[in-house]
């Protein structure tokens, strides 16, 4: 197609309002179907790419999704991109990624600098330590459409989808119980996140339920790397408390739980039981293959980004919480 032609050219080929043919690209349910078919052959013909940027202009829509996130290389968010994706490509959306490294600085930083214009809406999963609450609730009075998944702030009145943690949590825990462990620790993520303190709830309320004393000397607040695992486990042995078994915050901890272990000739699964949650494909490579609670990472996903766009096409769409069920995945190393 030459240079310079558009919907003006098309409309005086046809001999059509330009109106007909803006109507014609867009699928307008208010169209002739034999014109529409006309105008689109005619652009089919002439290779005619119709400008996008013009288009959101008209319409007041940008058909682009900011998604926030701390990590990108991460299983489980890795995982949950591709549900974001699968679902804004099916109803028309593009999506823009932004990583905060899960720092709460550079979070507060791309909240404020955020250059709303450009999107629809926003699917947030917050840092470990995020208390940008107040720009969220910024961005909601403005009309702006948000949904927290996974990492969700606990305080605020907006759309939330999330895994089960307190089933999770309790699921692993029982696992463990029923196995015949009685001194079960708890490597835990950080103390003030929601999706750790649901984590911790589970446990407690599963020991409990058995009857078994709650030892806090067994809890350990860290953060979810591999080495924050193994840095936990080598304090918890060298305390000298009794543990038999240990439940995990997330899948990484577990690995590093194994490895401190290891380290100790302690022989996991036989000695002491280890339980991880996400089922990263790393539970699968690693001797013994680690037990685990599978979260549902792509249908959070895929729900996050529907539910999303539910409110962008409807301003006064309410606010709700969905909670998608985990699974236990039931391997060698407990």
């Amino acid at each position: 197609m030459k240079k310079g032609f558009g919907i003006k050219n098309i409309a005086e080929m046809l001999g059509i309002s330009v109106s007909t043919v803006s109507r014609a690209l867009r699928d307008a349910h208010d169209i002739n179907p034999e014109t529409k078919e006309k105008v689109l052959a005619l652009a089919r013909e002439l290779n005619f790419k119709p400008n996008k940027n013009a288009s959101a202009l008209a319409s007041g829509s940008t058909k682009n999704i900011g998604v926030i996130i701390p990590f990108i290389t991460n299983y489980y968010f890795s995982t949950v991109i591709s549900g974001i994706q699968e679902a804004a490509f099916e109803l028309g959306y593009n999506i823009i990624l932004f990583v905060t490294n899960d720092e709460m600085e550079r979070e507060r930083n791309l909240i404020e600098n955020l250059d709303t214009t450009s999107l629809d809406g926003l699917l947030i999963s917050i840092s470990a330590n995020s208390s940008v609450v107040e720009q969220f609730e910024t961005l909601l009075k403005d009309d702006f459409p948000i949904v927290f998944f996974d990492r969700v702030p606990k305080d605020i009145a907006a759309s939330k989808v999330m895994q089960s943690d307190f089933e999770g949590a309790f699921i692993a825990t029982n696992h463990l119980i029923e196995k015949g462990y009685q001194h079960i620790a708890h490597i835990a993520g950080p103390e003030n996140m929601n999706f750790s303190k649901e984590r911790l709830r589970g446990y407690l309320t599963a020991l409990q339920r058995a009857r078994i004393p709650i030892q806090e000397d067994l809890i350990i607040y860290s953060g979810f790397t591999q080495q924050h695992g193994f840095d936990d486990v080598e304090a918890l042995l060298a305390s000298g408390e009794k543990v038999d078994a240990i439940f995990a915050v997330n899948d990484r901890k577990a690995i590093g739980a194994i490895l401190a272990l290891k380290k100790a000739g302690i022989k996991v699964g036989e000695e002491i039981g280890v339980i991880g949650f996400t089922n990263d494909p790393i539970s699968t490579i690693v001797e013994p293959n680690l037990t685990t609670v599978e979260e549902p990472a792509f249908e959070i996903g895929q729900q996050s980004c529907q539910l999303l766009i539910k409110h962008i096409k409807n301003k006064d769409y309410e606010p709700r919480s969905v909670i998608i069920p985990c699974k236990l995945i039931n391997r060698d190393s407990a």
